[in-house]
C-alpha cells in the first residue's frame, strides 16, 4: 500500500511533466503544509526563484487558514504585479484542488494575476 507523500509524489511528476515556468511566464508553485501554506513565482529556465510568499507571516488569530491562504494569495499577485508579473502558470504540487489551495488560487486571481 503507498503511502500518502508516495501518491503525492506520482501526482506531481505528473503535472511537472507538463508544466513549466520561462522568464516571461513563471510557475506559481505552492506548498501546503498542516499549519501554513507557501506559494512562490518559479523560473524553470533559470532554475530561480523569482519571489516567495508564506501565511507564517500572516496574524494566526486572524480567520480560518482558508481565509490565510487567500491573503496569501493577494500577496503573491501584488508582489508580481510589482515585479512586472501579470500572467504564470499554477502548479497545485500534487495537491488537490479545493480548500486552502483553491483559496489561494482565487486570491491570486483577486489581486490580479491571469493563469
Amino acid at each position: 500500500m503507498k503511502t500518502k507523500q508516495a501518491r503525492r509524489n506520482k501526482i506531481k511528476m505528473r503535472i511537472r511533466k507538463k508544466v513549466r515556468g520561462t522568464g516571461e511566464l513563471p510557475r506559481l508553485s505552492i506548498y501546503r503544509s498542516n499549519a501554513d501554506i507557501y506559494a512562490q513565482l518559479i523560473n524553470d529556465d533559470a532554475a530561480h526563484t523569482i519571489l516567495a510568499v508564506t501565511s507564517r507571516k500572516i496574524d494566526k488569530s486572524v480567520g480560518t487558514k482558508s481565509d490565510r491562504a487567500k491573503e496569501t494569495g493577494r500577496k503573491i499577485a501584488e508582489a508580481a504585479i510589482a515585479a512586472g508579473i501579470k500572467q504564470v502558470v499554477f502548479d497545485r504540487n500534487g495537491f488537490l484542488y479545493h480548500g486552502r489551495v483553491k483559496a489561494l488560487a482565487e486570491g491570486a486571481r483577486e489581486g490580479g494575476l491571469t493563469f
